[in-house]
């Protein structure tokens, strides 16, 4: 089990302790706590969890595409089977379905808006604006029209392109790497009204210091069973690629958390990691020779231990673990000397999760 193991479920307990149940606009109340920090030593450890599987694929094409193909568009993702955003791309008629605020219409529709506030959709392959003064021309109806279908509006990597994020910053690692201003804000006030989603791990500040990359990033709202286990492994993954390109090592990773929180739906999720957690500690002081004969007996038998207080599928994961207990780490292609280099297909060549074990899915409810 990684030390990232520990420190995240030491926030999970913490929000389950001493958390606040609070309203939100999904409509399912999450349980919070207004703050969290966490430090990475990237030198140390990959952080990637074990105690439920990660998808890391679907982590890092994710990444890439917001910094490294600079992509809004949920076509890119869909054909590298990777989902996460599905349920938030703009439609054909031009409006984006969320759940109703307070929960009672399933499939509301939003319409997406321009910065002016007027509603935007599409009739017969137009793209029309409806406002107080009825419908209207707009100057650069491709703008809101077009090119937003089947994406997520301004947002993501449609900013990192804008600002052009990614080559300031690899710039200034490279050339001037005392800069002070070494900054990637995805939060960028003119674009909020036409993102479908403004960004949770909205920014992340840079430094070089003795040979090494180090990152703080920031995340306005944190998902915990979901998205946390997401990003702090994109971002782990993010820096280590950047650090390689610049002759650099990867150093240390910051995460500042504003409300960390666990929807209540996803408790008995959560509480069910906690048990593997508890299953795990509990045999670490078993020889190995006692937990490989007790991995090959539950493999020739069906019996359940209720001591063990996960099923036998898991308890064999987790005896793996412990009998060998190698950690995973992040192999980076040596050959690759630049970004926009390395292959962001779906088999992802040149970028591998290797020794990586874990305890078996588990499903956490999506609320939007």
């Amino acid at each position: 089990m990684t030390q990232w193991d520990k420190d995240y479920l030491e926030l999970c307990k913490r929000i389950l302790t001493e958390g606040e149940e609070v309203e939100n606009r999904t409509g399912i109340n999450t349980i919070k706590v207004p703050s969290h920090n966490f430090h990475f030593d990237l030198q140390k450890e990959f952080p990637i969890l074990q105690t439920k599987q990660l998808f890391f694929r679907n982590a890092i094409t994710e990444i890439l595409w917001i910094y490294q193909v600079q992509s809004n568009n949920v076509n890119w993702l869909q054909e590298r089977s990777n989902h996460v955003w599905d349920e938030w791309k703009v439609d054909k008629d031009g409006i984006y379905r969320i759940y109703d605020p307070k929960g009672k219409d399933f499939n509301k529709e939003v319409p997406l808006k321009d910065l002016n506030g007027d509603i935007i959709y599409s009739d017969n392959n137009e793209v029309k604006v409806k406002s107080l003064d009825g419908e209207k021309e707009i100057k650069d109806a491709k703008l809101y029209g077009d090119e937003f279908i089947d994406t997520i509006g301004t947002a993501y990597g449609w900013i990192v392109n804008k600002y052009k994020l990614t080559d300031q910053l690899l710039d200034a690692i490279k050339n001037n790497p005392t800069d002070r201003r070494m900054i990637m804000s995805l939060w960028q006030n003119e674009w909020l009204k036409t993102a479908v989603l403004p960004s949770c791990v909205w920014s992340s500040e840079w430094d070089v210091t003795n040979g090494k990359l180090n990152a703080w990033v920031h995340q306005r709202s944190c998902d915990v069973p979901l998205g946390l286990p997401f990003n702090v492994t994109q971002y782990a993954t993010l820096l280590t690629l950047f650090a390689k390109v610049s002759n650099l090592e990867p150093g240390t990773l910051d995460w500042s958390i504003k409300d960390a929180h666990i929807y209540v739906n996803q408790v008995d999720g959560v509480k069910e990691q906690l048990n593997r957690q508890s299953c795990y500690e509990s045999y670490l002081q078993t020889s190995k020779d006692n937990l490989i004969r007790m991995k090959n007996y539950l493999l020739e038998n069906k019996d359940y231990d209720p001591k063990a207080l996960v099923d036998n599928e898991t308890l064999i994961k987790i005896l793996d673990l412990l009998i060998e207990p190698e950690k995973p780490y992040l192999w980076v292609n040596p050959g690759i000397d630049n970004f926009y280099d390395y292959d962001n297909s779906k088999e992802l060549k040149d970028i591998k999760v290797k020794n990586y074990k874990h305890m078996g899915k588990i499903k956490f409810p999506l609320a939007q």
